[in-house]
């Protein structure tokens, strides 16, 4: 049973009378079982709640920061009319609207309510209850149930980057030979012959064909096009720290880390997509959290998303020699690791650098990074003793991200050290700088 702000007001004029009767006992008596006797009629003509039938219809994926819409059909088997308020229940990140629904429903019939879902976070959003208040005639009372109606809504990474992918293929194009350019470096596709000129490397030389030709010739190599790139992404405790403005209205300030590597290495894996390389991804801290390898070129990009929608960062140290092992168990041929972390020079020394020789040694490791804004605008501050102190700070962290950058070069691995905004345009960058160099 649910009581109505109605009877209340009916109980406040029925106080006021009392006030003016010449008996205010018995007054009060008969408007108590006046009302009493008001609110078992409403009781007894309101719908039943616990004979409704449940169903949900609707979207199951959604990207952070869209809207998405639920529906919700109540079915009443009954033979009374269930007129009142529903209130389907989500947890707070859903950003579920309105708050509350009017439901109103004759016996036998059915009707369809929407829920409007607008994520603030990543992850699998479950419905928790729906709860209907069943009125009475009157308004003053209603009979009131819960129900479990489960349904479950994906929110998937939101892409952000993806406005920087026309950019970056038309600069693949470029590399691919649709617009004439010379791509220069090692690579293992034969290409053409030409003659020899005063730089080129010696053990280029095509000596039958230079013997046939009478002229010293040069083979020309292109880059492999079907190379594997795998994507690490470092889920451990460096990884939940919030940096930047937040980029979709209505989330909490901030994106996390994690987030930001996220959103560049889907740019990333749409770019090597299309340059024919194959992509694999791998989420790791202490434990594997996600794995995806095999995923066809055109799925590739709704895979990852929903791969990566339910990672959490892990408030735990990450295992750098876990997470080794890890990839060289699961990439046994020479590719490009794209390791997604934070240069934190306490965790990079005591745990990436002193295993990550055996990473190099086998193949191609390029090391990603969102740096912190705020450092930034820290070190620029002057004027009051506490700026100073704070900007000296900023420059001691900046100086040590820059050792760790230098000591990870000297290992022959590739860094890319960006704010959260630049850091996936950086890495695509990155990966075709390597592409150009003749090195994937």
């Amino acid at each position: 049973m649910a009581l109505t702000g109605r009877a209340g007001l009916l109980a406040a004029l029925g106080a006021i009378v009392v006030l003016f009767a010449p008996r205010p006992a018995m007054a009060v008596l008969g408007i108590a079982l006046l009302l009493a006797a008001l609110i078992v009629i409403d009781l007894l003509f309101a719908g039943s709640v616990r004979a409704l039938r449940f169903r949900r219809d609707g979207e199951r994926l959604v990207r952070l920061g869209q809207s998405v819409a639920v529906g919700l059909i109540v079915d009443n088997p009954g033979r009374r009319r269930v007129r009142g308020v529903l209130r389907d229940a989500w947890p707070p990140s859903a950003g579920a609207t309105p708050r509350h629904l009017k439901v109103n429903v004759p016996g036998g019939e059915r009707r369809r309510l929407v829920t409007t879902l607008t994520p603030t976070r990543r992850g699998d959003r479950e419905a928790v209850t729906v709860t209907v208040r069943s009125l009475g005639p009157l308004g003053l009372a209603g009979r009131q149930g819960a129900h479990r109606v489960p349904w479950s809504v994906r929110v998937v990474p939101p892409f952000l980057s993806r406005k920087h992918l026309p950019a970056k293929l038309s600069k693949l194009r470029e590399l691919d030979g649709q617009h004439p350019a010379l791509v220069r470096g090692q690579g293992t596709e034969f290409d053409s012959l030409r003659e020899y000129v005063i730089g080129d490397d010696v053990r280029s030389i095509d000596w039958r064909a230079s013997a046939r030709r009478s002229d010293v010739v040069v083979r020309t190599w292109r880059p492999e096009r079907d190379r594997r790139v795998l994507i690490v992404l470092d889920t451990g405790r460096t990884s939940a720290g919030r940096v930047g403005s937040p980029p979709i209205l209505g989330t909490p300030p901030g994106w996390p880390r994690l987030d930001w590597s996220m959103d560049a290495a889907l740019l990333l894996a749409a770019l090597a997509a299309r340059a024919g390389d194959r992509v694999d991804f791998l989420a790791y801290d202490r434990a594997v959290r996600a794995w995806l390898s095999g995923a066809a070129r055109t799925e590739l990009l709704s895979s990852l998303v929903n791969v990566m929608a339910p990672i959490e960062a892990e408030l735990v140290e990450a295992d750098s020699p876990g997470m080794v092992a890890a990839v060289l168990a699961r990439a046994k041929r020479r590719c490009l690791v794209v390791l997604l972390t934070d240069l934190n020079s306490a965790a990079m020394e005591e745990g990436l650098l002193p295993v990550l020789p055996q990473l190099s040694s086998r193949h191609l490791v390029l090391v990603a990074a969102v740096a912190d804004p705020r450092v930034a605008a820290m070190a620029s501050g002057r004027g009051t003793a506490e700026l100073v102190y704070d900007a000296a700070a900023a420059e001691q962290l900046r100086g040590e991200r820059r050792r760790v950058t230098s000591l990870l070069r000297r290992h022959g691995v590739e860094v890319v050290d960006a704010l959260p905004e630049d850091i996936a345009p950086a890495l695509a960058d990155a990966y075709l700088a390597l592409k150009a160099a003749g090195r994937l």
